[in-house]
Parts: structure tokens; C-alpha cells; sequence
């Protein structure tokens, strides 16, 4: 096992999260180091779920909570590297803890799959399982210098710290890394619409069933998960009850035995100026672009688009000649985040000349949240992936709404019919089909140049300061945050 902190000084700050900094100021020297509560994250080794627990880890650490950050020396290091949003530098008392797991095949993205589930990644999925004895000794050796040891894993790793249940001054909380709609919808599907009354006059919109989400093989794992959530304390989640209210509370009641703590926005609403200074080439040209008017475009890190799917992409954009950021790569491989697109250089080499000025194509890691906070940035087209729908709402951006796998479908209807700030781009009745050129230029075209698109940008923009008002002393996510801590501190 190698250990690394992250040994920083401990002046970070973020401006809406105040009072989430502030408030245990009080409890900062209330324990020694023997006795203090340590808190343990264990991520699913997924770009999207890392990312989550390592913001969580962040606001955690605002506590003077010391916090272990679990998992193999590659996904720690690419967790690591694509911090967005905070300076790593600015927070102490964090720790990485890299585990060697056995080598598991890391096959390519397969762009003709039958469905865009990202089963390449299923065996480095499967090979995460053997973290257990590593992070049963870690909790057992934090166990016998803490007060008690708080171990927040995500859903999708429970079956690695069954062993706390063997630990007396453990607890397991389990982090649920989708939106509380999906989520909610997915349980309620399990149980049976006979529970129906449990909505209680809640909106639920008609959703596609979940054909085509998963594979077969990745519900098993899922279901394999599940049998071990009986012995988790209480469960999180990445939202906020200032825009998901009605469906945590239809979370609590479906599964009233265990507390439910909505601790989201995670991702940093004000960005962090990098002390280095050099920026992303995409944000010195977003600098010198209109207020609202460019398209940012990305299918996060577990989508391979075909060929053909790209040329019409790329058509599509040009016709609409609405300005835009592509980021255009491949999904990421089990051992390895620098796959890139090249497939067919020779057609988009042709494509950047023609639409030099008015888009830019990123074949690399891109800088998201410093994108869709900038000012020129006026819409997201997007697979709707749930880091990107909250990075999204907290940043007051519209989304076009293209989904490809997993909740993505169900995140999609969310943002478009309930909280109607974005459009479908694609039914996912149609998934199946090739979006041609002549959608998304019409998709672009409404979300962007349309009084409809407007009315989009404008509830986007009322949504964000309804989250940042939420994030105030005494508002609902920050009052939700410090009821979490108070619980896992208690004497």
C-alpha cells in the first residue's frame, strides 16, 4: 500500500460554501488525534462516481474531518489530475491511499457495441471487488486510533467494506451517485407501482423502460451490490433538496428504516483561479467570444460515438453555425484516460478549417466546469451524465439532451420535462437510430438561437440561485451537510 497526502495549506475557501466551512469551526479541536472521527471514501473506479466522492471529500474536509481516499494507483492518479473547479493544494489533512489490485484485461471502446453501454470497462468493474482485504486492514487499523470511523462508499462498492460490519466503532454510509428522480424511479420499478400511493400527489412523468440502459452482466454486478446495502448506516446522494425535494422525500418513503442525507451541489459553484496561472486554450478562446453564445458539446468518459455518428455530429454543428467547444474523444479504457478519437482525421482535419472561428475541437481532458461557468457559454449538449446535468444546473447552463446509457435516460427526462431546462435531443425510443446532421443542427438551433431557448437559459439561470441561495447559512443544503456531520460526530 502507498499512502500520499495531499499536504496543503489550509486556507481554502469557497465563497458559497461559507457557511459549510464555518460551521464547525467550534468542534475543530473538541477531539484529540486518538479520539477524533476519520471519515474513509471508496469510490466505484468510474471517472463519474471518483469525481463525486472526491468533491464530498472536499466539503468533509471543511469539518477538520480527516479524510481517506481509497483505490488503485491509476484511478487515484487520474481522480487526482482532473480535480475541477479547487486547487488540491488547498486542502490538508487528505489522504490517498493507492491499493494494487490483480491486472484485469483493459479491451478498447467498442463504437459498434449494441448498446453504448461501456462494457469494456466491465472487467477492471469486476477486478475493483479485490480492494476488500486492503481496505478491511485500513479500516481496522484507523479503528484502534479513531473514536470511530465513518466509511462513505459508493453503491456500487459495498460487497469491498462488508468488514466494517465486523468493526465497533464503524459505520458504512452509502453514496448513491445518481439523481434522487432516477434513483427513485429505479426503486420504485423494483417495487411494484402497487406502492403507488406512496407518491402522495408527486409528479412522476411516463419514462422509457430501462431496455437498452445496462447489459446484462452489469445488473448482475449491480444486484450482487445491493444484498450488502442492508448494513449501511444511512445513505447520501449528490443533489439537493432545493430542486429534488419531492423525490428524496419519496426516497425516505420508500425506504424509511434508514436516514437520508441530500448533500449536494459537490461540485464548486465559484471556481478556483489556477495558481500556476496557464489556462486551457478552450477558455482563452471562450474570452474572446459573446455572452451565451457558444454550444459546449461533450459525452463525457464513457461514450464512443461511430464514425458515421461523428461525421453527422460534425455536419450538423457547421450547418447550424452556432459557435461551439467539441470535445470529441474516445470513452476512457480501464487502465488507461488518454484514448483519443482517430477514427477518420482526415474528414474532421477538413471539418476544423472550414468552422476555424467559430468552433474548436478538443481531443484531450477538457476543463468542464471552468467552461460552463464562463459567461460565453449559453448551452451544454450533452449525454446527460448526472456530473454533468448538477455541473450544468449549478452554473445556470441549458442542456440538449442526448442520452447514451445507464440513468443517463432517465436524467434526461428529468431535465426536460421537470425541471424544463433543457430539450431531447433524441427520444430514447429512437436510440438505435443515427441522429443525422439535420437533428442536431435543429437541436442546436433551438436551444441556442430561439426565444424557447432563451426561456431555457433564463429558468437555468433561476435554478442556480435558487442552489446558491440553498448553500447560504441556513439553507437547505447547508443545513442538510451539517446535520450529516453533527450525526457521524456524536458523542
Amino acid at each position: 500500500m502507498a499512502t500520499w497526502p495531499v499536504s496543503i495549506p489550509s486556507s481554502f475557501q469557497r465563497s458559497p460554501m461559507a457557511s459549510r466551512d464555518q460551521c464547525n469551526k467550534k468542534q475543530s479541536t473538541k477531539h484529540s488525534h486518538q479520539t477524533q472521527v476519520v471519515v474513509v471514501m471508496v469510490p466505484f473506479l468510474a471517472q463519474g462516481h471518483l469525481n463525486q466522492l472526491l468533491h464530498l471529500s472536499r466539503l468533509i474536509l471543511a469539518y477538520n474531518l480527516p479524510v481517506h481516499y481509497v483505490g488503485t494507483p491509476t484511478h487515484n492518479h487520474q481522480a487526482a489530475i482532473r480535480i475541477e473547479g479547487w486547487d488540491p493544494n488547498s486542502i490538508s489533512n487528505f489522504h490517498f491511499h493507492d491499493f494494487k489490485i490483480p491486472p484485469s484485461v483493459s479491451p478498447l471502446p467498442n463504437p459498434n457495441a449494441e448498446t453504448k453501454f461501456p462494457s469494456h470497462l466491465l472487467p477492471s468493474f469486476e477486478a475493483s471487488m479485490h480492494l476488500r482485504p486492503p481496505v478491511a486492514m485500513l479500516l481496522r487499523s484507523l479503528s484502534s486510533v479513531a473514536r470511530r470511523v465513518i466509511v462513505i462508499h459508493d453503491s456500487l462498492m459495498a460487497s469491498v467494506v462488508q468488514d466494517a460490519t465486523d468493526i465497533a466503532n464503524a459505520e458504512t454510509y452509502t453514496f448513491h451517485s445518481v439523481s434522487a428522480f432516477t434513483l427513485s424511479l429505479f426503486l420504485r420499478e423494483r417495487i411494484g407501482k402497487l406502492l403507488v400511493e406512496l407518491d402522495h400527489g408527486i409528479h412522476i412523468p411516463e419514462v422509457a423502460p430501462l431496455e437498452g440502459c445496462f447489459t446484462t452482466q452489469f445488473l448482475d454486478f449491480i444486484s450482487a451490490q445491493h444484498e450488502f446495502h442492508k448494513f449501511s448506516n444511512g445513505k447520501l446522494y449528490n443533489t439537493t433538496r432545493a430542486i429534488e425535494s419531492p423525490y428524496m422525500e419519496l426516497m425516505e418513503r420508500i425506504d424509511c428504516s434508514k436516514s437520508h442525507w441530500a448533500l449536494g451541489p459537490l461540485n464548486p459553484l465559484e471556481i478556483e483561479k489556477n495558481i500556476s496561472g496557464d489556462r486551457h486554450f478552450s477558455l482563452e478562446w471562450l474570452d474572446k467570444q459573446d455572452q451565451n453564445s457558444v454550444l459546449y458539446v461533450s459525452f463525457g468518459t464513457t461514450t464512443t460515438l461511430t464514425k458515421e455518428q461523428i461525421k453527422q455530429l460534425a455536419i450538423g454543428l457547421e450547418e447550424s453555425e452556432i459557435k461551439f467547444i467539441w470535445v470529441l474523444r474516445d470513452a476512457d479504457k480501464g487502465d488507461d484516460i488518454s484514448v483519443q478519437v482517430t477514427r477518420d482525421e482526415q474528414y474532421l482535419k477538413g471539418f476544423e478549417e472550414r468552422v476555424k472561428g467559430i468552433g474548436l475541437v478538443v481531443r484531450e481532458w477538457a476543463p468542464q466546469l471552468e467552461i460552463l461557468s464562463h459567461g460565453s457559454t449559453g448551452g451544454f449538449l450533452s449525454h446527460c451524465g448526472w456530473n454533468s446535468c448538477m455541473e450544468s444546473i449549478t452554473m445556470g447552463v441549458p442542456i440538449a439532451a442526448w442520452p447514451m446509457h445507464s440513468d443517463q435516460p432517465r436524467n434526461g427526462v428529468l431535465i426536460t420535462e421537470v425541471l424544463q431546462v433543457g430539450l431531447m435531443v433524441r427520444d430514447w425510443t429512437h436510440r438505435d437510430e443515427l441522429v443525422t446532421a439535420s437533428d442536431v443542427d435543429n437541436a442546436v438551433r433551438r436551444l441556442m438561437a430561439t426565444s424557447e431557448g432563451d426561456e431555457m437559459r433564463n429558468k437555468a439561470m433561476r435554478l442556480r440561485k435558487v442552489i446558491q441561495k440553498s448553500l447560504e447559512e441556513g439553507g437547505v443544503s447547508t443545513l442538510e451537510m451539517n446535520s450529516f456531520i453533527a450525526h457521524i460526530t456524536r458523542e
